[in-house]
């Protein structure tokens, strides 16, 4: 009569280095610290592994042996499929995503939209299991940033807030940026100037910005590139107090859309349009169209970032490095200074002039 056949045990890190008259550190070594090893060695490990099916060692016994989780926490402003959505923040997310990849890091996304209360953003913060945080253009005053701080553990800001104590930050300088822009409009003969911006605060709004409102944004990126457009117009001898600025809360072109009709409403001698960011110019650009309006014969019209879809309308714009900041974002994360002083990196920006901005026509 046959031998039933015994289905065989998995095996695990102590049988498979006794299998192969190794150490247990040179199998985890395999999987964790491959540099450790000759290649041959480990592919011998993991040839084995293969055969027996050992899955490599346990995520959660290593993080709670080594107190390490071996991933990154990357902080957003918005709902998570922003990410997804968003030309910017997705060059942003692969350059990070490259980063940890290369450090093998995993990466958690905790998405700190607005209306979230306190109690909420400390819940979904504390239960990260991440090693620092990469904070991604949030708000100075945002819940989540708050428990992210109470965490003490290391953080990485892109964009904004500034001047978080400990932590280090890649960025760039959004005002110069902007006062590049508005300089060349102003330039081109522009007296009229309206700005379409993201939303400066957390709390819903949409329409024209109080200068109270422009006194006090929460938002670092926002209120520097719209005080690059001012700084343009003091140099020219123009009233920065007649500078009209429409806000949008939800960053989509449609926003852009509304928000051109609103800011030539409120203004109808305006001739240049100045957007914050590309997905507002675009859906400005597209509303220009829809009306039968001459770009830039009759309406310049400006963006900033740099997308894909920018660069194929031949929209002019500033043109920054989002993925690379994401990857130094990374690098500084996971590999930071030696001396514990935090490192501040300003990346550069270039001026792109397309064929959406030119001279009055008279």
């Amino acid at each position: 009569m046959p031998r039933s056949r015994q289905p065989r045990r998995q095996a695990t890190l102590a049988s498979l280095a006794a299998e192969l008259n190794v150490s247990r550190t040179t199998v985890s070594n395999a999987y964790n610290r491959p540099d450790q090893l000759s290649v041959e060695l480990r592919d011998r490990v993991l040839q084995a592994a293969k055969r027996r099916g050992y899955p490599g060692p346990d995520p959660v016994a290593r993080s709670l042996r080594t107190r390490k989780a071996g991933a990154v926490g990357l902080l957003l402003t918005e709902a998570l499929s922003y990410s997804f959505r968003d030309p910017a923040a997705m060059s942003f997310l692969a350059g990070l995503s490259e980063s940890c990849e290369d450090a093998g890091q995993g990466l958690l996304l905790i998405p700190a939209g607005p209306g979230r209360d306190e109690v909420d953003a400390a819940a979904v913060v504390q239960q990260a299991g991440v090693d620092g945080f990469v904070v991604y253009s949030v708000a100075d005053d945002d819940p989540y940033l708050a428990a992210v701080l109470e965490r003490h553990i290391p953080i990485v800001v892109c964009d904004q807030p500034r001047e978080i104590p400990g932590a280090s930050l890649v960025g760039i300088d959004d005002r110069a940026a902007m006062r590049k822009v508005a300089d060349y409009l102003i330039g081109l003969g522009h007296r009229d100037i309206g700005v379409l911006c993201m939303r400066l605060g957390r709390d819903r709004m949409d329409g024209v910005v109080s200068q109270e409102r422009l006194k006090s944004p929460h938002f670092h990126v926002q209120r520097e590139r719209i005080e690059g457009v001012r700084d343009a117009m003091v140099a020219a001898d123009m009233d920065p107090l007649s500078l009209t600025v429409i806000e949008r809360y939800v960053h989509t072109s449609q926003s852009g859309h509304s928000a051109a009709a609103e800011a030539l409403a409120t203004n109808p001698e305006i001739t240049a349009l100045v957007c914050t960011t590309d997905v507002l110019a675009l859906g400005a650009l597209d509303w220009a169209r829809w009306q039968g309006i001459d770009v830039p014969g009759q309406l310049s019209i400006t963006g900033f970032d740099g997308v894909d879809e920018a660069l194929r309308e031949s929209l002019t714009t500033v043109r920054q490095p989002q993925e690379e900041k994401g990857r130094r974002a990374g690098a500084l994360l996971m590999s930071p200074s030696g001396s514990g002083v935090p490192i501040v990196e300003m990346l550069d920006t270039e001026l792109l002039t397309g064929r959406t901005s030119g001279r009055i026509r008279v």
